[in-house]
């Protein structure tokens, strides 16, 4: 028999047109649909999927705009009280919330490209924007911390008094919480969307939250008379804003690389082996563009399926991965006929790879 090796490259919605209830039709009707189905040109695409890789735009369109709001206003409550306190710590903490509400731009940026459909220059569409974006972010990162370190060795060099100690605390306070819940909001989504840069953001906003803790640290420090409290305590959350950047920088560099969790793989070989006719996943291949998975994997069939029938099995296959694998949006299925031992299908391939 013919190698029955196929590759389908369709995107699946759970709305599709192809039921898994084959058993109910009639076994002449059946062999007909499988026919047609092997030997037309045809696409899975569907308005279902479209419309959830849609929504996961929007949603982190939404994020964005609510976390943007919610900085400026902290940073413009933070101003008001720089303007009587004259508190240069919490002016840095200021310009710093302020920056860190524009860090939304490339991200909004990234969204928006991300909605664009593929075409034949970029056929996978534009999701790795996002990881683009996740890079600027890092490096915000980065600078913050550096911008930290240096203001705390400038103010154990040369201490400084704050004025209006409790208005500074009040905003040091604000700017933590305002911080802290922009941080979970996009941290949460972030994850919820599978959005590596939405998730570098939030631990972003979460080093702001630490930079305005050393605000109120320090000016308590300073109310008890040590106004080195504050430099010291800025030298320590910078070594924290150095953390939370290596997680940040681990997640982004994931992506560009192409990692995924392990246990995705797991469960999309636990998912071929679940499907009526699969001998046993080949491999199993996972990557993220954007936010969304693309899958690339073997299967082995038995030899002495027909060719309509494997394309079959190959078929279901896929259904099964887009349905049941998180935000999977396409899926390459290849079956190879499982032959007697010893037998290679691709020996032709070898001297190719």
């Amino acid at each position: 028999m013919a190698d029955q090796s196929h590759g389908h490259g369709h995107g699946h919605g759970h709305g599709h047109g192809h039921g898994h209830g084959h058993g109910h039709e009639g076994s002449l009707k059946r062999f007909v649909s499988r026919v047609g189905h092997a030997f037309t040109p045809h696409s899975h695409d569907s308005a279902d999927k479209t419309d959830s890789a849609l929504e996961s735009s929007s949603r982190g369109m939404r994020v964005l705009a609510v976390s943007f709001a919610v900085l400026m206003v902290t940073a413009l409550v933070q101003a008001v009280i720089v303007a009587f306190s004259g508190s240069v710590a919490l002016l840095g903490d200021t310009l710093h919330n302020f920056a860190d509400a524009l860090t939304a731009v490339p991200l909004a940026i990234a969204f928006s490209l991300g909605r664009r459909a593929a075409n034949r220059r970029f056929t996978y569409g534009y999701g790795r924007a996002e990881d683009l974006a996740g890079i600027v972010i890092v490096l915000l990162i980065a600078a913050s911390s550096a911008l930290a370190g240096y203001e705390a060795i400038i103010r154990l060099i040369n201490p400084q008094e704050v004025a209006a100690l409790p208005w500074v605390a009040a905003a040091a306070i604000v700017g933590f919480l305002g911080n802290e819940w922009v941080a979970r909001y996009r941290i949460k989504v972030g994850r919820e969307i599978g959005s590596a840069a939405l998730v570098a953001d939030g631990l972003h906003a979460r080093t702001d939250g630490f930079t305005s803790l050393a605000v109120l640290l320090g000016a308590g420090g300073a109310a008890l008379g040590f106004p080195i409290a504050d430099p010291i305590v800025g030298l320590l959350i910078t070594v924290a804003i150095l953390f939370v950047l290596r997680d940040a920088a681990r997640e982004i560099y994931h992506r560009l690389m192409d990692a995924v969790d392990p246990r995705l793989v797991e469960h999309a070989e636990a998912i071929l082996a679940s499907v009526p006719g699969v001998v046993r996943a080949e491999s199993v291949r996972l990557r993220w563009i954007g936010h969304a998975l693309r899958a690339e994997v073997d299967i082995a069939v038995s030899h002495e399926l027909s060719l309509v029938e494997a394309h079959h099995v190959a078929v279901e296959a896929e259904h099964r991965l887009i349905h049941d694998l998180p935000r999977l949006r396409a899926a390459t299925v290849h079956a190879d006929p499982d032959g007697p031992a010893g037998i290679d299908h691709h020996a032709d391939l070898i001297t190719h790879r």
